[in-house]
């Protein structure tokens, strides 16, 4: 998806300071595997809305209640009977997370990468990344990571037939809602607008603004109505119920705590609470875990980017409150789209690798401890998520765009030596396209069939390239809809697939792993056409043409308009960056020059690239724990962004012209 033609030029004030950089962590981990459960049941065609209605009308629900509260966990999908990233199974995600522990392989770090990402300042030798846990037991964990246990003694069904079979999930969900309901001293009313305090109680929050924002979601779909195909190829509706006005003091007799009180920096749609990262000196000239700023008056604030974690909520909660371990601005939690912040929005954070980047930008953090390709998120939380960006996008007047809200996985490594570290989550199986659908951008056609751009947009659903090394080295992933098309060298699925030297400077092809981005382009990001030859379509990508699948029956890419730029006339080749730094004579005396290094590509005569933004060269040197030293340096030379791989990169205006494509 493409901003509008006219390009913006980011002004940047005095920056923010940052620590060494920390290990990475296992909290800023990619994709792991788990398969989904043998024996996981598909319903025959018209069943699913069937099994609603008759779990319905055997505990007391009101079906239109019951469908919301599963479509706002599950979008009504079953997933195989695969655990979403909190352990919870099924349409109504039944949580069982000691089950949805114990099947996960261990996890790992997939690259080295240094969270802060910058030079200036080396890599603490006491930093390190936390232990993978031992699988907990039962009775150590919330009750909202184990409610399928509960539904199992309310319904009598085994705790097996919950996980696996979609109407035993959906019996098991009322039966938790009408005990809600129940427990609440209610009548098991006919009346929807009676439910929600169970609702509210269905979410598993532990404070009552998430517990209220979850029910007014819940109540919001139930007013609206919805209707999709989903993920076994079941058509569901819920008929919109306009009028239905639920009684929403019911939350006060809940017993909920109240949200932790603080600066919290959080629009009024989402619930939030201030648990706030350290800001701490231990001796040495070393601290951690963030740097004290003044944004968006000292750099403007230009990027939101999207991880994943590898640790339950609570863990992950405990990691960016240690001093010496990294932070990022917002925690988001799967099972009901609760938000913690931990760092100011003036402040910078240490997460995404790349210094520049961290500078002018806000890190996201997604809860999901067993993140795998079969596991998934809640729409709970995509919506949380959707609201939460949306805020900072206006707030920071940042564009809804895939060249500003990136993945960790699109952020480039700083120099040469830092490419192969650099972290892959979310990883192929973010739904970006919903995403962006949330966020009010959806990715939609803005040319015509001889467009000079495309913008990647495969049907999540049922686009499934096969991935490798889930679970051990070239074996194949479990199939699961993905929104990341696969390059190629030629328009054919037997030609070799592109290489990305940066990965592999022996000039290695590169794989179809999961954790390999070197021949991956994800919906949203928008590339300039090379070649188009039947159902084939060739980008520029990384130097080189890429070719992906795209036919025109079940398109992966949608035609695109924008800016696009290419080596200026007498040059054959222009240096690429993964920042955008000032040049030597910018910097002040006391401030140590940082090198202006070239990644190893080189962008060619007769290519082309998507542009992004045009911004002057910055750095923000802050090595230290104490602020008064702390300067941006902001040079005369200016860089254009550009869509360079499944990476962003940058290249200096002066070497290249622009144009419309």
């Amino acid at each position: 998806m493409l901003r509008s033609a006219s390009l913006r030029r980011r002004p940047s004030g005095r920056l923010p300071k940052t620590l060494g950089a920390l290990a990475s962590a296992a909290l800023l981990l990619p994709l792991l595997s788990a398969a989904p459960p043998a024996g996981a049941e598909v319903p025959e065609a018209g069943a699913l809305q069937e099994q609603f209605a008759r779990a319905a009308a055997r505990h007391g629900v009101p079906e239109s209640v019951l469908l919301a509260v599963s479509y706002l966990q599950s979008r009504w999908d079953a997933h195989g009977g695969a655990p979403s990233v909190t352990g919870g199974y099924g349409p109504m995600h039944l949580t069982d997370a000691v089950t949805a522990l114990a099947e996960a392989p261990p996890h790992h770090s997939e690259g080295t990468e240094d969270a802060r990402g910058d030079s200036s300042r080396a890599v603490r030798s006491g930093a390190r990344a936390p232990e993978p846990a031992a699988v907990p037991a039962a009775g150590a964990l919330p009750a909202r990571l184990r409610t399928l246990e509960r539904a199992s003694a309310l319904s009598g069904i085994p705790a097996e037939e919950l996980r696996t079979r979609t109407a035993a999930n959906i019996e098991g969900g009322a039966a938790l809602l009408a005990a809600a309901q129940r427990e609440s001293g209610r009548p098991a009313s006919a009346d929807p607008a009676d439910w929600y305090g169970a609702v509210a109680r269905y979410s598993g929050a532990d404070d009552s603004a998430t517990a209220a924002r979850y029910a007014d979601d819940v109540f919001d779909v139930l007013r609206s109505g919805e209707s999709r195909t989903t993920d076994s190829g079941q058509v569901v509706t819920l008929a919109a119920a306009p009028a239905v006005a639920p009684d929403t003091a019911q939350v006060a007799g809940l017993g909920l705590r109240r949200p932790a009180a603080g600066p919290v920096e959080c629009p009024r749609t989402v619930a939030c609470e201030w648990i706030p990262a350290p800001y701490e000196e231990f001796g040495d000239g070393d601290y951690g875990n963030h740097d004290k700023a003044n944004r968006p008056d000292s750099q403007s604030i230009d990027y939101i980017v999207v991880h994943d974690t590898e640790a339950t909520w609570d863990v992950t909660l405990k990691l960016v409150q240690d001093p010496t371990y990294v932070s990022w601005q917002y925690s988001l939690r799967s099972s009901d789209g609760h938000i913690a912040q931990h760092v100011a929005l003036k402040d910078v954070g240490w997460h995404a690798g790349n210094w520049f980047v961290n500078a002018k930008s806000v890190g996201l953090e997604h809860e999901g401890f067993l993140t795998a390709p079969d596991s998934w998120y809640t729409e709970a939380m995509y919506r949380s998520s959707a609201r939460l960006v949306r805020y900072l996008a206006a707030r920071y007047d940042i564009p809804l765009d895939r060249q500003h809200v990136l993945g960790h996985d699109n952020v480039p490594g700083t120099v040469t030596s830092t490419i192969k570290g650099m972290h892959t989550d979310p990883g192929p199986y973010w739904d970006w396209a919903h995403y962006f659908k949330l966020l009010g951008r959806p990715i939609t056609p803005s040319a015509g069939p001889r467009a000079g751009v495309v913008t990647i947009r495969p049907d999540f659903g049922s686009h499934r390239p096969v991935y490798t090394g889930c679970v051990a080295a070239g074996e194949a992933c479990a199939p699961h809809g993905s929104g990341a098309v696969r390059l190629h060298t030629g328009p054919s699925a037997d030609a070799p697939l592109v290489k990305d030297i940066g990965l592999r400077p022996d000039g290695q092809e590169s794989t179809t792993g999961v954790n390999d981005t070197g021949a991956r382009a994800s919906t949203g990001q928008s590339y300039a056409v090379a070649e188009r030859r039947g159902d084939w379509t060739a980008v520029w990508y990384l130097g080189q043409k890429a070719w992906f699948l795209n036919p025109v029956k079940e398109p992966t890419a949608v035609n695109a308009r924008g800016l696009v730029l290419t080596p200026r006339e007498g040059l054959t080749s222009v240096p690429v960056y993964g920042r955008a730094y000032p040049e030597a004579s910018a910097y002040p005396a006391g401030v140590p020059v940082q090198a202006v290094s070239p990644l190893p590509y080189q962008l060619l005569a007769g290519q082309r690239y998507v542009v992004g933004d045009r911004t002057p060269g910055e750095y923000y040197f802050a090595p230290v724990f104490d602020t008064s030293g702390h300067t941006v340096v902001r040079g005369q030379e200016e860089y254009y962004q550009v869509q360079f791989g499944h990476r962003v990169a940058f290249v200096k205006a002066a070497d290249v012209r622009v144009s419309q494509s």
